[in-house]
């Protein structure tokens, strides 16, 4: 008795499915991606300050200008970001005096 096409590609999925679980994962994926960063890796995340994420909106020509400049920094995107910001509040705060609390009526 032959199988109808449907039971064919069923049998086909099971194969398939069978050949999937009994794969090893790759060695870049799970626990050996991590063990392969190795601990200096570790060391140095923990030993930066918290750093919190911030999702802003800057033009196309900027963020293809300050990915160019972030391949050679030392500390990539992040740290390239934190030292522009560090340095324009510093600039901006010797430049104009704190401005005065707002007064509650």
């Amino acid at each position: 008795m032959s199988m109808k096409k449907t039971d064919l590609e069923k049998h086909l999925a099971k194969k398939l499915d069978g050949r999937m679980k009994s794969s090893t994962v790759p060695q870049r994926f799970g626990k050996a991606s991590a063990a392969a960063a190795g601990p200096s890796d570790r060391k140095v995340g923990k030993a930066v300050a918290k750093l919190v994420p911030l999702a802003c909106r800057l033009p196309a020509e900027l963020v293809t200008r300050l990915r160019e400049r972030a391949v050679g920094f030392e500390g990539g995107m992040s740290a390239l970001l934190a030292q522009a910001v560090e340095q324009w509040l510093a600039s901006s705060a010797a430049a104009a005096p704190p401005a005065a609390p707002p007064r509650a009526a």
